[in-house]
């Protein structure tokens, strides 16, 4: 079956897409149309993550460390003075964002956002495939662990009014923190997910006998697909507008932080939602205020605080939380970059958040407090972060299974 169905897609133009996996999944799915009742209350997780290794020390900048800025003597962000444009903005007199990332301070004033630096992987590889893969296994050093974390709490978390679209990746992939055999599904756009003809207008009628044909052919043992299809369809979420004012950022991530907007709003059982940004790999021509990683940081800011705006009162059951594989070195390289570090800073906001302040221990700058000599030494276990917000907001019965091996070793109270 396999082998003559890649050949009918290849052959008439008919294609199905942006599924992860085999659709058959969907047959395992606890999916009952008549009966699924999504809820508006449901909690939701949306993860972000900041692929190539985001260098937290100027996402987050330690000001107020007396050995900031003589290691970083070309790349160091100006302490905050007087609204200058190009200085850190304060947060509590000690760190301050980089001036990019403006639009989220908004939000931590109304106590929507916390941040924890010094944060990471307990491994010390310097590798980007092995750091993101440890991250969203969950399973630092480990690479026998076949699943990712987020499957892993799903998998311990099966609710009889699930419906397929309960974890979505807004990407042409599914992402290692999603994979496993809890149901997931990967689009790179909404409108992708259906079963479309090609062929031109010359052969548009052809091809949409074919898909029919196809799609009948189909039925008979993947029901479940067509279901998901056409449910999405009657929901329409490219139908619900942006609110509140708010304006993403242009390309892909800005547009995939819409669409999951769009999901939401369109209430059909979305609990995980999962994308990334790349990017972050400033080996050279990092630049302080203004520059590569400004640049980054502009995009990844905006999107967050568009999603924000346009979510309004539904982020009272919202949590959006970031990562990235590992941080930069704490000194800057000769080409005016960093290169792959250890810890590094992410995001927690939403609704249940306790924010308006930096958490974790600040563990120093100075050449004896770093870790190996060169980077920013980790004080908190990026699966403390995970831990907590799946117990306290995603209502997680245990986290042993999700995080295998790992007994929590701190609560940091951040919702």
């Amino acid at each position: 079956m396999p082998l003559h169905r890649r050949f009918f897609l290849k052959s008439t133009g008919v294609a199905l897409a942006s599924f992860a996996v085999e659709p058959s999944f969907l047959i395992r799915t606890a999916f009952a149309q008549s009966t699924a009742k999504p809820g508006k209350d449901r909690p939701i997780l949306v993860a972000i993550f900041q692929r190539g290794a985001a260098d937290g020390i100027s996402m987050v900048v330690p000001f107020g460390d007396k050995d900031y800025g003589a290691v970083r003597p070309q790349i160091a962000i100006a302490a905050p003075r007087n609204g200058a444009p190009d200085a850190a903005i304060d947060l509590d007199g000690f760190f301050g964002l980089h001036p990019a990332l403006e639009p989220l301070k908004p939000i931590y004033d109304e106590r929507g956002l916390a941040i924890v630096h010094a944060v990471g992987s307990p491994d010390n590889t310097r590798s980007h495939f092995d750091a993101q893969d440890y991250m969203e296994s969950g399973a630092p050093g480990n690479k026998g662990v076949s699943d990712g974390w987020l499957n892993r709490y799903m998998q311990g978390t099966a609710k009889t009014d699930a419906t397929p679209f309960r974890a979505i990746a807004m990407s042409s992939n599914m992402p290692r923190s999603l994979m496993g055999p809890a149901p997931a599904l990967a689009m790179n756009r909404i409108q992708d997910f259906d079963v479309r003809a090609g062929g031109g207008r010359a052969g548009a009628r052809a091809a949409s006998d074919l898909a029919e044909e196809f799609e009948a052919m189909w039925r008979k043992a993947n029901s479940e697909t067509f279901d998901a299809i056409r449910m999405l369809k009657r929901a329409n979420p490219q139908g619900f507008q942006v609110e509140n004012g708010a304006q993403y950022p242009n390309g892909q991530y800005g547009q995939a932080l819409l669409q999951t907007a769009q999901l939401i709003k369109a209430d059909i059982g979305l609990e995980v939602a999962f994308l990334d940004i790349g990017g972050w790999d400033t080996h050279s021509n990092q630049g302080a205020a203004q520059g590569q990683l400004s640049t980054r940081l502009r995009e990844f800011g905006l999107g967050i605080a568009a999603f924000y705006r346009d979510m309004g009162d539904r982020m009272r059951n919202i949590v959006v939380l970031t990562m990235t594989e590992f941080g930069r070195t704490i000194r800057q390289n000769g080409s005016g970059g960093t290169d792959h570090g250890h810890a590094s800073a992410l995001f927690v906001a939403g609704g249940p958040v306790k924010g308006g302040k930096v958490y974790g221990k600040w563990p120093g700058l100075a050449r004896e407090q770093l870790f190996e000599g060169r980077d920013l030494a980790l004080t908190t276990d990026f699966r403390d972060v995970f831990a907590e917000i799946l117990v306290k907001h995603m209502a997680a019965p245990d986290v042993a299974r999700v995080f295998p091996n790992y007994r929590v070793g701190q609560t940091l109270g951040i919702l």
